[in-house]
């Protein structure tokens, strides 16, 4: 199995000091903790308005990781779409993949936190019509040969050209974050990564991954299990006996999903993606997290290789940020 980092940054909070942005240097320091203890990758959220400080510069933070680092890929997690003007995305993420040295994951998503939609005064019926545009226009600024002019709905460009190209042809790797089966079918026929979320169990990954497998051979695509990628929460507990430190983990785990969901959900809303369709009554099931002991974790990752998982990214529940490869 192949492992990676999956998460946020927060610049500072109540436990982190009162260092401005000392939270972003703990961040880089723990990725580059990782890349010498063999991590894959990292991958970084995008988030605004959060009012806990959490990473909005995902770009900006993962250039500073690349210059860091020597191996470690460096992906988003995704980057949302509506929110950026497509020309601007497409230059700062070919200069990061050509400082990287062709190490950058484009990872895109739509949005489907409420606060954010309202924030940026994007109406969420938008979201659809405004990440196939932007989608459109980055696609086209990295191959094009040279000017060109695109004149849509929400973007008008007009004789540009975009530079400097990517380091990696004809574009990074490109993941989407999918679960529904129309949402998967889009990412086989496009060409792209799938990237599976850190809610769903086993079974319903399984699922999914074979529905992934039958899109591809529909659309005469080889499947590499390494374009299919699974998050996860992950906290090792000191030991079967100490149960406590195990509860205090799940705690830690519910609060900030609740977090998650308090900005994310509409009022009076029923459903939605993300954490919000796992969310019917209160924050999801935490069967499927990596939390537990050592043999526990183990157990937990063997169930989701027979599942079809094989490259599996990792969020760790604090306190404390230590890491050790799970073989």
């Amino acid at each position: 199995m192949r492992f990676g980092l999956f998460g946020s940054a927060q610049a500072h909070s109540s436990d982190l000091g009162k260092a401005i942005g000392q939270g972003f240097h703990d961040y880089i320091d723990f990725n580059v903790e990782a890349e010498a203890l063999g991590y894959h990758s990292t991958f970084l959220v995008e988030h605004h308005f959060t009012g806990w400080s959490q990473v909005s510069a995902t770009l900006s933070l993962l250039t500073y990781l690349a210059a860091r680092t020597k191996t470690l890929c460096l992906g988003t997690a995704v980057m949302v779409l509506p929110w950026h003007n497509p020309v601007l995305l497409a230059e700062q993420a070919a200069t990061l993949d050509v400082l990287s040295g062709g190490r950058f994951d484009f990872g895109i998503g739509k949005g489907y936190r409420h606060s954010e939609f309202t924030g940026f005064c994007i109406p969420a019926e938008e979201a659809e019509e405004r990440f196939e545009e932007g989608l459109e226009v980055i696609l086209k600024a990295w191959t094009s040969e040279g000017r060109f002019s695109h004149h849509g709905k929400f973007w008008n460009f007009e004789n540009i050209v975009v530079e400097p190209a990517a380091a990696q042809r004809p574009w990074p790797a490109i993941w989407m974050a999918a679960g529904s089966e129309p949402s998967i079918h889009k990412v086989a026929t496009r060409g792209f990564n799938l990237l599976l979320d850190q809610f769903a169990g086993p079974d319903l990954i399984r699922q999914r991954v074979e529905f992934f497998r039958s899109e591809l051979k529909a659309v005469g695509r080889s499947y590499n299990p390494m374009e299919v990628c699974v998050a996860r929460e992950l906290y090792v507990a000191k030991d079967q006996k100490d149960q406590k430190d195990k509860e205090d983990a799940i705690e830690r785990l519910n609060a900030t999903r609740q977090r998650t969901i308090d900005v994310s959900k509409a009022p009076n809303q029923s459903g939605g993606s993300h954490i919000l369709s796992y969310a019917k009554s209160g924050a999801p099931d935490v069967s499927g997290t990596l939390i537990g002991t050592t043999e526990e974790i183990y157990d937990k990752l063997v169930a989701l290789n027979e599942a079809g998982a094989e490259y599996v990214i990792l969020s760790v529940v604090g306190p404390g940020k230590r890491l050790s490869l799970v073989e």
